[in-house]
């Protein structure tokens, strides 16, 4: 008896020990979804991925300078590349989770958005985001170039530090509309949207890498990403992946 009690002892102990949490930087385009994928991958796991969001260009300059991140799920295949190219990142373990697409939002339904929309600029701001750190902001930007309403627009231009702040920006009025990422609207019905088609701008290919060798929690998260579980919810907010 002492000895099965001993053994499930050890057995319960090297379970909890393989637990782990991942510490996930996380492109802002990309939060929604990720929320779902951490909550099932920690039902699903014996781990949990702590997330955090923001900008692919600043997750990049503080993954560079040692941010304690596990894996990276940027809004580009650029960043990921250049941090394995580097030695930061691990050899081999890049892949694109998503292919994201540029959206035209606004809050009134009213208002009419297509390419003409772009071109007359009958709005007094647009948000974007930052187009120099966010892939959707360099999106953004090559659209207005491609419809040759880039100069036109200059002075109405409102930059998000990502885009998830350009969405907040078009959805409380701060701006009139907004070209964010169509993930952002995929889950509500409210306002007027169009779907930019992808030849006015580069794709939005997303890539993961993972960052720590050796770490459990994050290398289960990335596995987990590929899963059909996780691909049904990354299709279900708006995003086309590679098959």
């Amino acid at each position: 008896m002492i000895l099965r009690l001993a053994a499930a002892f050890l057995l319960l102990s090297a379970t909890v020990a393989k637990a782990e949490t991942a510490n996930i930087a996380v492109a802002a385009n990309f939060a929604g979804a990720a929320k779902v994928l951490a909550a099932d991958f920690a039902a699903v796991t014996d781990h949990e991925a702590f997330l955090s969001f923001g900008s692919t260009g600043q997750f990049y300059v503080q993954i560079q300078q040692g941010a304690p991140y596990n894996a990276f799920l940027a809004a580009d295949q650029v960043r990921p590349e250049l941090l394995e190219k580097d030695g930061v990142a691990n050899p081999g373990s890049r892949f694109t989770y998503a292919v994201g697409r540029l959206a035209l939002f606004s809050r009134d339904p009213n208002r009419r958005l297509d390419a003409d929309a772009l071109r007359t600029g009958d709005f007094d701001r647009i948000a974007i985001a930052n187009p120099k750190t966010a892939p959707y902001g360099a999106a953004a930007m090559l659209t207005l170039a491609r419809l040759g309403a880039s100069k036109d627009l200059s002075g109405k231009i409102v930059r998000g530090k990502n885009v998830a702040q350009a969405y907040q920006f078009a959805w409380t009025g701060a701006a009139e509309v907004g070209l964010i990422a169509a993930s952002q609207i995929s889950h509500h019905q409210d306002g007027a949207r169009w779907i930019v088609p992808q030849a006015l701008h580069q794709a939005i290919a997303q890539d993961a890498v993972q960052l720590s060798p050796d770490h459990a929690a994050a290398s289960a998260f990335l596995k987990y990403l590929r899963s059909d579980q996780a691909k049904a919810t990354i299709r279900r907010f708006g995003y086309g992946l590679v098959e």
